[in-house]
């Protein structure tokens, strides 16, 4: 176990985090080292592995507590703890204080390993499109999960054969002990050492499942993605295709979470869109139309005489669809003169002619900085005359 990497260090959040702290850094982490993203990546696909490991147990309120408790020593699953004390593990130490204090002869209150449990939650990172994310799109996706095997229909006994009720618990899944305590001899219940909880024992098992009942599935889902999706949403549950329950338990959901691929020309912030847009130093100084890119191609927009570099413009209902909803965000694009770099002689003389004929009168922002430099200098000058007498 000492190999094994904190849970939170691994998540990237302290100890003290909240579930939804959690569950926004296990997206962040999923999605940065997700196998779709990093086809072939052995190093990627193990800390994946690494990283549902931890959101399944820091997720989990009594699993979490367990762990902050014993690390990854937790007795309770066969750790390094066990034979602690001449008990035969601490799982009897916990079995002990429960019948002390909830009550000589029961177990006070602990959960039965054969009573119905529901399966676990499974998250899927769906990979959209920039275009796909905004539109919306219908998706087809596999994943695997564990599903009851049809050779033994979940029994875990080869075809044929049932399992046997358990001749220490008698079916009940636990046994009851004597055992010296500090409060002297008390009598318990503990998960029957047999069965190991279940109540029953197999005696020859499934070849499919090798008797766990379960066997490794995979499973095609088509979905309809709505319009408006944003990166790291959790915009999907489909209930009933998580882990199969046990013991007649429910099955666990399917949660899903798209990653939106980033686009060339645009950012997205909630359902605006941002881009910049080039334009020549006439298009700047005479203004007129100038074509500006949106999702579903470009569009004219006619831009002031004088504009400035920098300049931003909006453009009304050409950004995302909300999500669920019928309205649209916004374009918002920022400007940015481009100066010739490759100048004829021709063309350099007609430009030095252009800028005798303004004289600066036409340059509002370097007219007022020569105006701020003036008043320096003669604010100054006692100071500059100081400065050059010593030299």
């Amino acid at each position: 176990m000492a190999d094994k990497r904190d849970y939170y260090e691994v998540l990237g959040i302290s100890k003290g985090a909240s579930e939804d702290e959690i569950k926004k850094a296990y997206r962040k982490a999923a999605k940065a080292s997700h196998p779709d993203l990093h086809p072939n990546d052995k190093e990627a696909e193990a800390r994946f592995k690494e990283i549902n490991e931890a959101y399944e147990v820091l997720s989990d309120p009594q699993k979490r507590a367990r762990y902050d408790q014993f690390g990854h020593e937790d007795p309770r699953t066969g750790g390094a703890g066990a034979g602690y004390g001449g008990f035969g593990g601490f799982d009897d130490i916990f079995d002990m204080f429960n019948g002390a204090f909830g009550g000589f002869g029961g177990r006070g209150g602990s959960r039965s390993q054969n009573a119905p449990q529901r399966g676990s939650d499974l998250q899927y990172n769906l990979t959209l499109t920039f275009e796909e994310a905004a539109f919306g799109c219908k998706k087809e996706f596999k994943f695997q999960r564990n599903a009851t095997c049809d050779c033994c229909k979940g029994t875990g006994a080869k075809p044929g054969t049932q399992p046997q009720t358990c001749p220490t618990c008698g079916g009940s899944g636990q046994q009851r002990v004597t055992m010296n305590s500090p409060f002297g001899q008390v009598q318990t219940m503990r998960t029957c050492q047999t069965c190991g909880g279940k109540g029953k024992t197999i005696k020859e098992r499934c070849a499919k499942c090798s008797g766990s009942g379960f066997v490794r599935v995979t499973r095609t889902v088509t979905m309809n993605v709505p319009a408006g999706v944003d990166d790291g949403q959790n915009f999907k549950t489909i209930p009933g295709e998580g882990e199969p329950g046990r013991n007649g338990g429910p099955s666990g959901d399917l949660y899903v979470t798209c990653n939106v691929r980033p686009h060339k020309i645009f950012k997205r912030d909630r359902y605006d869109l941002y881009c910049d847009v080039p334009i020549s130093f006439s298009q700047a100084a005479l203004g007129g139309d100038i074509d500006v890119p949106t999702l579903e191609g470009t569009m004219k927009y006619n831009v002031p005489a004088g504009t400035q570099e920098g300049a931003s413009f909006r453009v009304r209902n050409q950004g995302i669809q909300q999500l669920r909803g019928t309205g649209r965000g916004d374009l918002f694009f920022t400007v940015h003169v481009e100066v010739p770099k490759h100048l004829s002689e021709k063309q350099k003389d007609l430009l030095r002619q252009f800028e005798d004929s303004l004289n600066g009168r036409e340059y509002e922002r370097r007219k007022s900085f020569g105006d701020q430099v003036k008043s320096y200098i003669r604010e100054n000058t006692e100071r500059f005359k100081e400065k050059f007498d010593k030299k």
